[in-house]
C-alpha cells in the first residue's frame, strides 16, 4: 500500500520549499563561518547548507542565501575579500552559536557582541574561534548563483586545518570526541548519537595499499 502524499516542487513559494528541504535532509553539519569586513570587523554566522565537495585539494561549499534581496554580511565579506573561516560547531558552543544567527546590524559584529574569543588566523586575515577545536582556514575558489537566484553556492579551498590535539591524533579526528553538532528541520539542534560501525567496502582515495581504511 502506498502511503506517501505528493508534492510537486515546481510550483512551490519559497517558504513552503525551504520547510520541506531542511525537514528531509537531515542532519546538516553546521558551518561557524568567520569572516572580514573591508573594514577590518569581524563577523560569524551558522550556516547548515554545508558539506566538503572535494579532497584533492580539500574544499568546503557552504550555500548562503539573500535576506529580503541583499546579500547577508557573510556572503558579502566572502565576495570582498575572498577569504573566510569555518569553525566547527560541537556541543559545547552551541549555545553561543545559536546566538549568532540572530540579525545584528552590519556594523556590530557577533564576536564582539557576544564576547566570543578569537585567535589569529594563520594563512588569512580571517580570525578564527578560540572554542571551537577545529578551523578550517578557506579561500574562495568560486561562487554560483543557484535556482532562482536567491541562493549561492560558496566554494572554498582548504589552506589549513587546525586542529585540537583533544579530537586529533596526528592520523585521524575522533568524531566521538569532537561531540559535533547538526540541524533538523525547524528549530532543532541534533547531536551526534548513536554510532554503527561496519568495514570499510572501499579504499580511501590515495590510501596506501596495506595501510587499514
Amino acid at each position: 500500500m502506498n502511503d506517501h502524499e505528493e508534492v510537486a516542487a515546481g510550483g512551490l513559494d519559497t517558504a513552503t520549499a525551504y520547510r520541506l528541504i531542511c525537514g528531509i535532509v537531515v542532519p546538516r553539519p553546521v558551518a561557524w563561518i568567520t569572516t572580514v569586513d573591508r573594514e577590518g570587523r569581524v563577523n560569524a554566522a551558522p550556516f547548515s547548507s554545508y558539506n566538503y565537495v572535494a579532497h584533492s585539494p580539500p574544499m568546503v561549499a557552504v550555500n548562503i542565501g539573500t535576506r529580503q534581496g541583499a546579500l547577508k554580511d557573510t556572503a558579502r565579506n566572502i565576495r570582498d575579500t575572498g577569504f573566510f573561516c569555518v569553525n566547527v560547531a560541537t556541543e559545547d558552543v552551541m549555545e553561543t552559536l545559536h546566538q549568532c544567527g540572530a540579525d545584528y546590524p552590519p556594523e556590530v559584529g557577533e564576536p564582539e557582541a557576544l564576547g566570543i574569543a578569537l585567535l589569529p588566523g594563520v594563512h588569512t586575515p580571517v580570525p578564527r574561534i578560540a572554542a571551537s577545536p577545529i578551523h578550517m582556514e578557506c579561500r574562495l575558489d568560486q561562487f554560483v548563483t543557484l535556482g532562482r537566484g536567491l541562493n549561492t553556492l560558496y566554494i572554498g579551498e582548504v589552506l589549513s586545518f587546525h586542529l585540537s590535539r583533544t579530537v586529533y591524533d596526528g592520523r585521524n579526528v575522533d568524531s566521538q570526541r569532537l561531540r559535533p553538532i547538526a540541524r533538523l528541520g525547524g528549530p532543532y539542534y541534533a547531536a551526534l548519537g548513536q554510532t554503527f560501525h561496519r568495514p570499510a567496502l572501499q579504499r580511501p582515495p590515495g590510501e596506501p595499499i596495506g595501510d587499514t581504511p
